[in-house]
């Protein structure tokens, strides 16, 4: 496990720059007042700070501020952060050669989805279509260059907007806190005495509680495997006490408790329960899908995580097989042999060429070469074919094809294989593995997370990581600790081995454990995100975030006070404060020479931040993940002189700016005023609750897409003031390429359509009240395009007639049947031809014959409208994939904002919640989904 300087004396903790002594450059005790006048004086006045909001627009350059102290002195930071190399990943845009009705849509909050975008290509322009207005909702606006930073009715920039609209968020968040201490103070006595519980570590889970004599929500007292769902709900006064901060009536209803009950227990993944079905079949099937622990008075948060617990441990990946002899690595032109252990590790970095991002990345080269060679040391070196020795001394010699083409050959050959047979290999894989997908946790059957221990390979790391090439070695059961019940049989490790240790840690929720060698972090088999246990951690980490509601208005009080405290560590804590709350930055940790220089708001550098005057701030260091963190941001004034106090002279490069301020010491600052409280829970509940306030003001009305381009509007304001920005992808363009043909195909069969009405009645286009332009060919739309258009699709008719005769053939030779004859794809294959033809005479005498079973205006107006409706969902989705390509939505959705907020929206607009999370996240999220009504507030 990483450890931490946190509780090091700040005299002792790590920096690059020294003072002649040894010792880093440290900020005086004290402020002086005399200081801040001066500084004050000296100071151009500035408009009040954007509360939290990045105001940058690419990098800034030409800054004569924050001179260092010597001449020699160099931003090292500025230069670490790119080596000028593109390691483009080939497999990255594999999304691409999808086609588009294929792909994951964005509505179900993929953050690939959500990522797109280049700034460089031209975006999707979407214009008003003639005619026959769509009647379920209005048309989108046109997508400009420049959509992510305007509004759709005004000229104002939307981080302008935004500022204002934080700032009013502010103030009424303030009014709240109030207000609920207001009437907290009104309680009885015993409400307000109650000792609250304690949130030492927001990743634990919630567990049941000794003895807890009231009823909440109809749910009685019981073990865990005796409380379920009963069928009524009985009417009796329930403590406030034991519900979250909102008001008691607003999360669930009596009324609304009973329907959802009747219906949960009368349905299964959307289907009525069989007749047949026995009262013991839907009793225990009651009791396995109604388990409420979010109603669950017992469930609280004690030591004890579980009192039975069974498992089957862990699976290992298969032994390593060594390659053909034909297949060897080369170097300097000759095959070596090489020992299995050796050669191993060659395949890791010969099988993986085609991940440019990574193998050309020097860092990756000169890190997987320096463990290889040691790995050579120890099993003999290598040998060429006359067993001579061979010394690999340059990596530049070495030639990995000949084993990436094996490799790439053995996929080729997997992908390849019949339907049929890749089934029943999965179907093999599953039996074995069947055994470790579950575990019995306290008498429930809980699905397992993580059962498989990670193979042997290539460490990659995300972002700059420094130890990125590092060889993964392979994990042993020897090294592995089994966490099981005392009672319960301990799983058998592998024959010939044995476990490094059984234990029976009651307070942990982690069932196998082993530590890695990269890193040296342990890793832990878990449950799934689906289960009771990782859902009451995610129950905790929201209904901690809505506590901090009640205190909100103190806390900023009391740091914009000390924003001016003369005694320096009071005035570092307070700005550090400032940065965390209102600019969302992560607290972070000092790091030990092994680890990446990864920094947060507590261990930033003097390199790190840049001044600009008056009141600009531009920060630039590795964030989390080793992902860089670049972003230039308004502050108040006061916080902009307190910078510049800390980065002060003589210190430069190196030295800490929060000197005399650690992420512990903050932490305890922050628990005074709320128990569990630390600098991430400002994270949570500014997404939260910014996205909570924009709900309540929201009425989302007109189709399913505009309703779900509300929701993404919502959500992307809160990822821009939580600064949840991702860089665009390169696959942007081409994919908003992709979608503008899709809608000008549209377009086209739009233009067909008329054409086919004009054939029927060709007096039409003088009778019909439209007008005669409406018959036109949109303007969007060239006959050179429509060509292109053409071609696409006959070929998108011949490779669809293509793939369905393979899949026919596949299935008739599993089933044992004589396969068909190539005439038979020829033949299939006219209907295509017949296409081509059809295209060609519409060309030719602009005019487009009748289609489909007696056609007639009336249907061929229907036609119209639901093509007018497909372009209309399709330009909304449009308009929502630009606006979002620098904001990654799924981090603020899945992460921070409560998700019992989009089940608000979810219902309160009639929106489907698949739209917004995936199987996976509303299994993750199932406490949410069936918690909560359309009234829920945060």
């Amino acid at each position: 496990m990483s450890s931490s300087d946190d509780d090091v004396p700040l005299a002792g903790r790590k920096s690059n720059g020294v003072q002649s002594n040894g010792h880093p450059h440290r900020s005086a005790d004290t402020i002086p007042r005399s200081l801040d006048k001066a500084m004050d004086a000296a100071n151009k006045p500035a408009k009040h700070a954007a509360p939290g909001i990045s105001i940058r627009n690419g990098p800034v350059e030409d800054m004569d501020i924050d001179q260092q102290p010597g001449p020699n002195s160099k931003r090292k930071g500025r230069a670490s952060m790119s080596n000028g190399v593109s390691y483009k990943d080939a497999s990255d845009d594999s999304e691409e050669d999808k086609p588009l009705s294929k792909r994951r849509r964005m509505s179900k909050g993929n953050p690939r989805d959500a990522s797109s975008s280049d700034s460089d290509e031209v975006p999707l322009v979407t214009k008003n279509a003639r005619g026959k207005a769509v009647a379920a909702g209005k048309k989108p606006p046109n997508i400009k260059e420049t959509s992510i930073g305007e509004s759709e009715d005004s000229e104002v920039p939307l981080q302008e907007k935004l500022a204002k609209e934080k700032a009013v968020i502010e103030q009424r968040a303030a009014k709240e806190a109030k207000a609920i201490r207001k009437d907290e103070a009104k309680a009885p006595a015993k409400k307000r005495s109650k000792k609250p519980e304690s949130d030492d570590n927001d990743d634990e889970p919630l567990v049941k509680k000794k003895s807890r004599k009231a009823q909440t929500n109809g749910v009685s007292r019981a073990t865990p495997k005796q409380v379920k769902v009963t069928k009524a709900v009985k009417k009796e006064e329930s403590d406030d006490d034991d519900k979250p901060l909102t008001k008691s009536s607003s999360a669930r209803k009596p009324k609304d408790t009973k329907a959802t009950q009747s219906k949960v227990k009368t349905e299964v993944k959307g289907k009525s329960l069989k007749k047949e079905d026995t009262e013991q079949d839907q009793e225990a099937e009651d009791e396995e899908e109604e388990y409420r622990w979010w109603e669950d008075p017992t469930k609280g948060d004690g030591t004890t995580k579980w009192t039975t617990l069974e498992h089957a441990g862990v699976v290992f990946p298969p032994p390593y097989e060594p390659l053909p002899k034909n297949v060897k690595l080369l170097y300097d032109g000759r095959p070596v042999t090489l020992a299995p252990e050796a050669e191993e590790v060659a395949t890791f970095f010969g099988s993986m060429l085609n991940s440019t991002h990574n193998v050309e990345n020097p860092t990756f080269q000169k890190n997987f070469f320096a463990d290889f060679q040691e790995i050579l040391k120890k099993t003999g070196g290598a040998k060429d074919r006359d067993g001579s020795k061979v010394e690999i001394k340059e990596f530049a010699k070495c030639d990995f094809k000949p084993i990436f083409e094996y490799f790439d050959a053995q996929r080729a050959e997997k992908k390849a294989l019949p339907a049929a047979e890749k089934k029943k290999l999965k179907a093999e894989k599953d039996a074995v593995e069947a055994p470790f997908m579950y575990c019995m946790w306290d008498g429930r059957k809980q699905k397992v997370g993580n059962f498989r221990v990670e193979p042997p390979g290539l460490f990659r790391g995300r972002g700059e990581h420094p130890k990125t090439g590092r060889v993964k070695a392979r994990v042993k059961p020897e090294q592995i600790t089994i966490n099981i019940g005392k009672e319960a049989k301990v799983p058998a490790a592998p024959e010939g081995h044995r476990w490094k240790e059984v234990k029976h840690d009651q307070e942990g929720t982690w069932l196998a454990m082993w530590q890695e060698n990269i890193n040296n972090a342990y890793k832990y088999v878990m449950l799934a995100a689906n289960s009771d246990v990782k859902g009451q951690s995610d129950y905790k980490k929201f209904e901690k975030a809505r506590e901090l509601k009640k205190h909100i208005d103190r806390i900023r009080e009391d740091y914009t006070l000390e924003l001016k405290d003369e005694v320096m560590a009071n005035r570092q804590r307070a700005t550090a404060v400032y940065l965390i709350d209102k600019f969302a930055l992560r607290a972070g940790n000092e790091k030990g020479d092994e680890e990446a220089d990864t920094v947060g708001c507590c261990s930033l550098k003097f390199e790190h931040v840049t001044l600009k005057p008056p009141n600009t701030v531009i920060f630039d260091f590795l964030g989390k993940d080793s992902i860089r963190f670049y972003d230039e941001v308004e502050v108040d004034m006061q916080v902009f002189k307190n910078l510049k106090i800390f980065k002060k002279a003589p210190k430069g490069d190196g030295d800490e700016i929060f000197d005399r301020l650690t992420t512990g010491s903050l932490n305890k600052h922050l628990s005074n005023y709320m128990p569990g409280l630390t600098a991430k829970v400002f994270r949570t509940y500014n997404a939260s609750y910014t996205m909570s306030t924009l709900l309540r003001d929201m009425k989302s009305e007109g189709i399913m897409a505009e309703k779900i381009k509300d929701y993404n509007d919502a959500n992307r304001k809160v990822a821009i003031i939580c600064n949840h920005k991702r860089t665009v992808t390169a696959g942007h363009g081409a994919q908003m390429e992709k979608l503008g043909d899709r809608i000008k195909g549209l377009k086209y069969q739009k233009w067909r359509v008329k054409q086919m009405m004009l054939e029927l009645e060709p007096k039409l286009k003088k009778k019909d009240k439209r007008g005669a332009e409406f018959y036109e060919l949109d303007e969007d739309l060239d006959q050179e395009w429509i060509k292109e258009h053409q071609t696409y699709l006959v070929e998108e008719q011949r490779q669809k007639i293509e793939k369905k005769f393979a899949k026919d053939n596949e299935k008739r030779k599993a089933e044992g049947e004589k396969e068909m004859k190539h005439k038979e794809l020829e033949e299939r294959l006219e209907v295509a031809d017949e296409l081509a033809q059809k295209f060609k005479k519409e060309n030719k005498s602009g005019k487009v014959a009748a289609e489909g079973r007696g056609p007639t205006i009336e249907k061929l107006e229907l036609q119209l409208e639901k093509l007018d409706q497909r372009i209309s969902n399709m330009s909304f989705q449009a308009e929502d994939k630009e606006n979002n390509k620098e904001v990654a939505l799924g981090t603020s959705k899945i992460n921070y904002i409560d998700p019992r907020l989009t089940v608000v929206f979810s219902k309160k607009f009639n929106v489907p919640i698949e739209k917004f999370f995936s199987k996976t996240l509303r299994e993750k999220f199932d406490w949410a989904v069936k918690s909560v009504e359309e009234d829920w507030e945060f």
